[in-house]
């Protein structure tokens, strides 16, 4: 049984806090007490003088975690950067240490965890110290979240050859539609030749605004 997972995407905007928060909810209602993690969040909003993080927050409200928001996401940050230059920017240095100690805290309180990086697994996260260490650290397996269409098969093999490089675990890689598009060739082939390339699962393909979570559960369990 695993005891949680880290979800990372082959780039931005592939909609990793949308696979994320909708296992987060799958686990949730299948009886799992679910914990989250958005470690580093950049592209805040401010309100009442204070910086909204609005991926982290939807984390929480899927899950129904009871965390202090400190606890789920201990760095957040205006400037919509890698938080590494967010952090530059913004005269903060993030501390790696200061991230596993809040996962650990929350790791304890709950039978299973679903971190959120930002961008890419080799987005830095603090000085040389990228996203990637952050996942071997926490030793948790890796759910890939990848584009369906053109490109995709060279962003998603680096991605994995880039964990594996590092002994990492990988669950498998979800597809998602960010978007209404038209399915062609690229779309229907890219999950197939990945999967036979590098022998990584692949655990679901969600369509636009379908909710196949349950499944992806399946496999993950």
């Amino acid at each position: 049984m695993l005891n949680g997972i880290f979800i990372t995407g082959t780039d931005t905007g592939v909609g990793k806090t949308y696979v994320a928060a909708g296992l987060a909810a799958a686990f949730r209602e299948r009886g799992k007490d679910v914990g989250v993690m958005k470690p580093a969040e950049t592209g805040c909003t401010a309100r009442a003088g204070k910086l909204v993080p609005k991926d982290a927050l939807r984390l929480i409200q899927a899950s129904g975690a009871r965390d202090a928001l400190g606890l789920v996401n201990p760095y957040r940050f205006r400037p919509p950067f890698a938080p590494f230059v967010a952090a530059e920017i913004d005269g903060i240095k993030i501390e790696p240490k200061k991230i596993i100690q809040a996962y650990r805290t929350l790791s304890r309180r709950h039978d299973f965890m679903i971190v959120e990086g930002a961008g890419g697994i080799m987005v830095p996260l603090s000085g040389k110290y990228l996203f990637l260490d952050l996942a071997r650290e926490m030793k948790l397996p890796v759910v890939i979240v990848a584009r369906p269409g053109l490109g995709t098969i060279n962003h998603t093999l680096l991605t994995i050859t880039a964990l594996r490089t590092q002994g990492i675990a990988i669950a498998g890689v979800v597809f998602n539609y960010t978007q209404e598009q038209h399915i062609g060739p690229a779309e229907e082939t890219n999950p197939l030749v990945i999967a036979s390339l590098s022998g990584i699962n692949i655990l679901g393909i969600l369509h636009y605004k379908t909710k196949v979570f349950d499944l992806i559960v399946d496999k993950l369990q």
